[in-house]
């Protein structure tokens, strides 16, 4: 939510610079994600969780605010001019459904002159993503994220009968939004009408019918409370998301829609004039009765292991409105073990029901950091995960390769998993998705790696290597199977430009050699040519244990026919291993190691130039030269590689380094020799290769 520095500071009177507001909210829990300039003054991108509503208003964020800061609340007190006439003799609300609609408020105003929007008003809206209608139109919208309850304003005179009825939606009526959609309602969908139709989405959005425009003059202001499960599915059956579902679905304070009316009716008549009937329509058919809570100071010791000073609890509590009143016997001793005190269960807070909640209230705004670091004690000893030494060198070894760890989440869009699914896998869909783009679970680590790669180029990070450890997900014979995965992802330059090297572009040697390096624990991989069809056919293989013959993983170039429907406009390349197999590679390659003495006897390299056939790999030249079985062959490196030149067409020069050494004396040049002529006949044989002459 955008919030707007100057309307804060007039519900609290902070000297803070928006800076040093941003992080003492962020670090009271409601986080700050940046401050911007705007022609409305300083603009503070808040993020507010589900479970507070209350936050989705300037007004709720300035209660944050007076609690950080230890100050008073202002009280919003509309100052209104009404005439004689009163509202309840122009119109009538019926709320024919209780169970969807708890409370609705109507006020009536006539003769206003509906024009487009002052400055300030324009300024302030734009300023928190809002476009300008007109000025009726625009103070209902403003109220709403002054104080975080919706509003609508209904011509009054295009009203049959001039009353309103809350009611529920008859099966095939339809209603024209005012996004100029036409849409079916269902019996499960509550709507606003008159005496003949529907004229608005209850909670969701209004009709075209009754729609203000520059030619009217009375206007019907509703403000009013939907239950927020019905709001939810019907905003969800429609398709349609509003800033005012937004605020029903996670729950609006029924309190608050009077005292919005009477805000927005004031400021209509400052931007547009007209007379204001006395009194407001408020049918409120269920009001809760008033509850108390109970927080006592040995509570808070339990939970946070340390005290608070009485005058930090209730100002605390003072300034987020809960009303705390000692009512222990000792409640003229401060710091007293036995201190209870009473609060009120107050209307904006529907998540605040106990004593536990207000301790997590005092606490954050006291500030974690002032409670010293404890851990319980454990009742039992704590064992470590299978296979988490094996997990912990991955890590270590993905991070000492210059790779990045990252957590996604592991919901996808239907569309997009089925791009990376392997044939013949059944997706886990969410049977209650939270979005239409959220409503299955990964069928593969690369989704949600290929979703992380794309943010961070569209936010202009363009040098990338991440890696996560991850679950994918799918259904065998109806039940929801998860395997576990480590995923890796990399594009932009492997190697910066110095005042030595030349930049270097990431490629798939680049992932190809990190993969063996990661390899290496497991004791080594094989890798086959070709790959699943979102890979590059050109560049991507398949990659198994060594001497094992378990198919570990697939890596490869991101195909340019996905990177382009994706809009990637540089290289990805992506890998995904199966970390099962991986980690019993890895423990079986550590339980297999013995001490070996370091050899006394100096080691010798041979390099052989060789010229392969296209097609021949460094692995079939690596494979022919071990099956000589020489003992004192210790590696076998793949040194250069260069084509063109005098190197005939359709072949390439390889040139490979062998190093010899012995553990029973130094090798002798007739030994040398013998080990380069069996080697050279051997892939002569085998690979019809020669040895490049120059």
């Amino acid at each position: 939510m955008k919030v707007l520095y100057n309307v804060l500071t007039e519900f609290v009177d902070i000297k803070a610079a928006p800076a040093d507001l941003a992080s003492r909210l962020s670090l009271a829990g409601v986080a700050i994600d940046s401050v911007e300039d705007s022609a409305a003054g300083p603009v503070l991108d808040a993020e507010v969780t589900a479970n507070r509503p209350d936050c989705l208003g300037h007004y709720g964020i300035a209660r944050e605010v007076a609690a950080v800061y230890r100050m008073q609340l202002k009280p919003v007190q509309p100052k209104l001019k009404e005439v004689a006439d009163n509202a309840a003799d122009a119109t009538r609300v019926e709320i024919e459904s209780p169970d969807v609609c708890r409370r609705f408020t109507a006020r009536i105003l006539r003769g206003v002159k509906v024009q487009p929007s002052p400055d300030w008003l324009r300024e302030r809206l734009e300023a928190m993503g809002q476009k300008s209608i007109n000025n009726v139109v625009d103070v209902t919208n403003y109220v709403m994220f002054e104080l975080g309850q919706p509003l609508h304003a209904y011509d009054f005179d295009k009203l049959n009968e001039r009353r309103i009825a809350v009611r529920r939606a008859r099966p095939g009526e339809k209603l024209c939004t005012l996004d100029g959609a036409e849409r079916t309602l269902t019996r499960d969908m509550c709507v606003i009408a008159d005496a003949t139709r529907a004229i608005g989405i209850g909670g969701v959005m209004g009709g075209t019918d009754t729609e203000i425009s520059f030619s009217s003059h009375n206007i019907l202001l509703e403000a009013a409370w939907f239950d927020p499960i019905y709001v939810r599915r019907t905003a969800k059956a429609l398709g349609l998301r509003t800033e005012a579902s937004y605020r029903f679905e996670r729950g609006a304070d029924p309190e608050m829609a009077e005292l919005a009316s009477r805000r927005a009716a004031e400021l209509i008549q400052q931007v547009a004039g007209g007379e204001l009937l006395s009194g407001v329509v408020d049918v409120y058919p269920s009001r809760e009765p008033e509850k108390k809570i109970q927080l006592a100071r040995k509570e808070i010791l339990r939970v946070m292991g340390a005290d608070i000073p009485d005058r930090g609890v209730e100002e605390i509590l003072s300034a987020l409105g809960f009303h705390p009143t000692r009512v222990d016997a000792n409640r003229g001793s401060d710091g007293s073990l036995a201190a209870v005190w009473e609060c009120k269960q107050v209307s904006w807070r529907r998540d605040v029901t106990r004593g536990i909640d207000l301790i997590e209230e005092v606490a954050r705004h006291y500030g974690y950091d002032k409670f010293p670091p404890r851990l319980p004690p454990a009742k039992k000893p704590a064992h470590r995960l299978p296979h988490a030494e094996a997990q912990d060198r991955l890590v270590e070894r993905a991070i000492a390769l210059g790779y990045h760890e990252i957590v996604e989440i592991p919901i996808a869009d239907t569309q997009r998993d089925a791009l990376f699914r392997e044939e013949g896998i059944q997706p886990a869909v969410i049977g209650n998705p939270l979005a239409e783009d959220a409503s299955i679970m990964r069928s593969s680590g690369i989704v949600s790696m290929v979703r992380a790669i794309e943010w961070n180029l569209n936010h202009g990070n363009r040098d990338l290597r991440l890696f996560e450890f991850g679950k994918r997900y799918e259904l065998r014979d109806g039940a929801p199977v998860e395997s576990a995965v480590l995923t890796l992802g990399a594009t932009g330059l492997a190697r910066e430009k110095t005042i030595y090297e030349t930049a270097r572009e990431f490629g798939f040697a680049e992932l190809k050699g990190a993969l063996d390096q990661i390899g290496e624990l497991a004791g080594g991989l094989e890798w086959q040519a070709g790959g699943p069809p979102w890979l590059s056919a050109a560049r991507s293989a398949h990659f198994s244990a060594k001497n094992k013959g378990e198919q570990l993983g697939v890596a490869g170039q991101l195909s340019r026919r996905l990177a382009e429907q994706l809009k990637l406009r540089q290289e990805v390349y992506l890998a995904e291993l199966k970390l099962e197999p991986l980690y019993t590679c890895i423990e079986a390659t550590r339980a297999a190691l013995r001490f070996v003495p370091w050899p006394r006897y100096p080691a010798v390299e041979r390099d052989f130039s060789l010229v392969l056939a296209d097609g021949v790999t460094f692995a079939q030249v690596e494979q022919t030269i071990r099956a000589l079985a020489i003992a004192e062959i210790q590696s076998i490196e793949a040194a250069d590689l260069f084509r063109g030149g005098q190197i005939p067409a359709g072949k390439y020069s390889l040139m490979i380094r062998v190093k010899f050494q012995s553990s029973q004396g130094t090798l002798t040049d007739s030994q040398l020799a013998e080990f380069s002529s069996r080697t050279v006949t051997a892939l002569e044989q085998k690979l019809d290769a020669t040895l490049r002459a120059s």
